[in-house]
This record gives structure tokens, sequence and C-alpha cells, in this order.
């Protein structure tokens, strides 16, 4: 199985080319799915849904990469609904619909969009779709679960609650897909993929997809898949050609700023703004919704309504900007979204492919922009040594705000970086102002107690008789003798 796996993987990349001008009637679809197709406006496929489907219709393993927006969802949803097809039933009896196929993604957001392709793409069948995850109330899952489904996509940590309380059973998983397989290693799932593995049946189709092909990605290929075929329409950690790449170089202090006159630009009508941190992401919506900009936030602390609840605002343009950590770096499928920006950029270059995918899907071009401090710049190299490119830095000048005012320097220099070759600006980094010095150098000293503090210490422990305290109208505490 590994020389198999290793030879998938070291193997050329298909020629694309040679496919793009079939249609989904030309790869053997049921009439039912290819009525669904037409109706959500689909008629060719992309390049890793022409090569995928064929492939997972014969029935082997398959390991399957392309950059984000290129269409893996259809392209294991469609074969797996083809081949679940014969065995659907229109019965209620939810013995009639055992877990056939589950789908395994790494969060809540991909799990979502996931069935909903599947429900979208099943619409004219008997068959039954439902996602599990968690944030949300288990019970709340628990009765359409019992039901009875033929697909369930799953986060791995909400599946093994659902076995654990046996309102599950996989015994009859035909099918097992892994959607973003390398975000799943990232997020630390492996111990659970191989719990919930080895509860499946040995004799099963497996289809791994991913962004990119790590090392790790391969280890797991060779414990989980058996003899797979490999499909890969662009080299690992490529970014599309529809996405024009640029880079600021501005201090961290302005970064706030350039961000807001870049957000008032007319390119800027739908925006998803990444940082590292929620702290940051809560933060900056907040300023952003001071100043009159329309935006929310989603990250790991909210809780799952509102994080459907700002993704739902945001496709519906009822917010513009969104500001996101990486947990939304996967998964998120907006129509036609123009730009994202790097309000910070991620220690992880594979973190930077999957962050501007969000834009320049299905072929529309897009805009993904990155504002760069000082200590920042090492990410930057790792990302330029990544995706193997250059990103030549934008000259660009930082407007005065009444945040930036307060500095006496808020001016961009010019930064000659040799290794670039060329006169880069950047804004400075306003140095703190020095500490001024007392006029009275007594203010400077430590407190040493006078010698009459220290005689009337000695009094009162010997055992003089103490003042007596009385309070006054007024004043605190006034003494008498």
């Amino acid at each position: 199985m590994t020389d198999s796996v290793n030879q998938a993987v070291n193997a050329e990349p298909v020629n694309v080319e040679l496919v793009t001008e079939i249609h989904f009637s030309d790869l053997g679809l049921a009439p039912e799915l290819l009525k669904a197709l037409t109706e959500s406006g689909y008629t060719k496929p992309t390049p890793i849904q022409a090569q995928a489907i064929p492939i997972a219709l014969e029935g082997g393993d398959l390991m399957a990469g392309a950059q984000t927006g290129t269409g893996k969802t259809a392209a294991f949803a469609l074969p797996l609904l083809q081949k679940l097809l014969p065995l659907a039933s229109s019965s209620a009896s939810p013995a009639r619909h055992p877990v056939r196929a589950l789908i395994l993604a790494p969060t809540r957001e991909l799990a979502i969009q996931v069935e909903e392709s599947v429900k979208a793409y099943a619409k004219h069948t008997p068959l039954r779709s439902l996602v599990v995850f968690g944030g949300v109330d288990i019970k709340t899952q628990t009765p359409s679960l019992m039901r009875g489904v033929e697909v369930l996509v799953a986060t791995p940590g909400r599946l093994l609650d659902h076995i654990e309380q046996r309102t599950v059973q996989l015994g009859q998983v035909q099918m097992l897909v892994l959607d973003e397989a390398d975000r799943m290693l990232d997020m630390g799932f492996m111990p659970d993929l191989k719990r919930i593995l080895a509860m499946l049946p040995k004799q099963r189709q497996t289809l791994m997809f991913s962004a990119t092909f790590s090392k790790e990605i391969k280890k797991l290929s060779e414990e989980f898949l058996n003899n797979p075929k490999l499909i890969e329409v662009a080299r690992s950690n490529a970014t599309s050609e529809n996405v024009t790449q640029k880079v600021y170089l501005v201090a961290q202090t302005h970064k706030h700023a350039l961000l807001t006159k870049i957000l008032k630009g007319s390119d800027a009508s739908q925006v998803i703004v990444f940082t590292k941190t929620k702290l940051t992401a809560s933060r900056l919506a907040k300023q952003l919704q001071r100043e009159g900009i329309s935006a929310d936030a989603i990250h790991g602390d909210k809780s799952q309504l509102e994080r459907m609840q700002a993704l739902e605002a945001f496709k519906q343009g009822t917010i513009a900007i969104l500001i996101a950590t990486d947990v939304a770096a996967r998964g998120l499928d907006i129509d036609h979204l123009p730009m994202v920006i790097n309000y910070e950029i991620p220690s992880a270059p594979e973190d930077y492919v999957h962050r501007i995918g969000r834009t320049g899907r299905a072929g529309k071009s897009g805009i993904a922009i990155s504002l760069v401090a000082p200590e920042e710049e090492k990410y930057l190299k790792e990302i330029e040594k990544l995706i193997k490119r250059q990103i030549t830095p934008e000259q660009t000048f930082v407007p005065e705000t009444s945040a930036t005012s307060q500095s006496s320097s808020r001016e961009s220099v010019t930064d000659n970086r040799s290794s670039r070759g060329s006169n880069e600006t950047r804004a400075s980094s306003p140095r703190p102002a020095p500490k001024k010095k007392s006029t009275d150098e007594w203010f400077d000293k430590p407190y040493e107690p006078s010698s009459s503090a220290n005689n009337a210490q000695q009094l009162n422990r010997v055992g003089s008789k103490p003042k007596t305290e009385v309070a006054a109208l007024l004043g605190g505490l006034q003494r008498r003798n």
C-alpha cells in the first residue's frame, strides 16, 4: 500500500485542458442528479470534477488535490449520490435509511455547507442527508438522526459524541469522504479519525480531498486508503491565477488607518478580513462599527447561532465586512466575493493559501490584500517560498486619523529592502516619548520615613499613650491629644 501511495503522490498532475469541454451529462450521472445540477445553473464540470467523478464511480480509493474554490464538494458528492441511488427508499422506516456514506469535515461551517450541497443535488431523489456538529445541543440533532439518513456529514468530535450515546450506527457505511484532510490534521483530529475509522467496515471506498499534500497527508493516506488513484489539477499549495495578490508594508500601529482607507474604497463592497486572534477580531469589528462601517466578527468564542447569523447576514449583504479568524478560512463559499484582507499574516503559510482561496472562486476574479508589519515579514517570506512567487509590495499613504494624529511620527518612510531590490514604502513605527525627569530630585527618591516618624513609632511600641481618633464631619479623621 505504501509504494502505491508514494507513486500516486509523486505522479505528475493530469492535463486538465483535455477535459474542460465535457458536460455533466457526459459523466454517466442519473437524470435526477442532472436535473438538480441544471436547476442550480451548472452544466460544465470543473477540472477536479471532470477527473474525480469517473474515478469515484469506478469504486476505487481516491486522493484528490486542488486549490480551494475549484468545486471539490460536487466532485465527491455527485458520485456518492449516484452510487447510493439503487439503495434509495421512500419508506418512512428508519431501518430503510441507514448511514451508507459518511463525510467528515474539520469545521462546523464547512460541514454545514457540504450538507447543503448534498441536499441540493439529491433533492429529486429519496436519499436523506443530515449534518451534525458541535456547539449546539446534541439533543436537537438526535431526532433527525434516529429517523435515518443515508448521507451523514459530521465534524469528528460531534460524531464521536453520537457514537457514545448510541444514536448512530456506522456498520453499513460504504463510502467515506475526508474533506479538507490537511486541515483536520492541523486541528489535531488524527486520534478522533483513527477511532472513527476503526468502527467502519473495512470493505469500503475512501475518498480524500485536500488543498495541500504534506508529509502528514501522505502518512494518513497510507493508513486509511487502499491503492488510491491521485488527481491533482494544480500543484499543491498553488494559489489561484484569478486572485490578484497585493502586499502593503505598514507598521502595526498604522494598520487600522490603512484598513479603513481600503474598506472605504470602491472595490470593497464585500470583504472578509482575517486576524490571528479572537480578541483582535472582536476589537476590530467594534472599531469599524464605531466608524460607520457595517461589520461583524466570527470566531471560536461565538456561539454557533451567532456565527451562523453573522455568516447569513454577510451572504445577504446586510453586513459588508466580516472579521474572521482562521476558523473561517475554510469552508466559506460566498458567491462572487471580491476581496479578502489579511489584517494579520498567518504564522503557517498554508493558511495564507486557504484564506485567499475565499475569493476568486468558480472562475471569478478576486483581490487578496495583506498588511505586513516589519515583525511579520518573516512570515511573508515563508508564504512566498510556499507559493513559489514574490509579491511586490505596493506603495501607499497612510492617512492621519484621530488615532494616528496623537503620535508625533505617522508618515511613511522608504525602506530599501536589498533582498527585493526595490524601494518600498512603509509606515514608520513611532518611538515612545522619553520619560521626563522630575524638576525636583526629591520626587525621584524612594520613600524613607523621617527621623521624627521613627521616634513616634518607637514611642508607640514602648507603651506611650496613643492618640484618640475622632471622626470629623468633613475632611476624614482628625486627631487630638
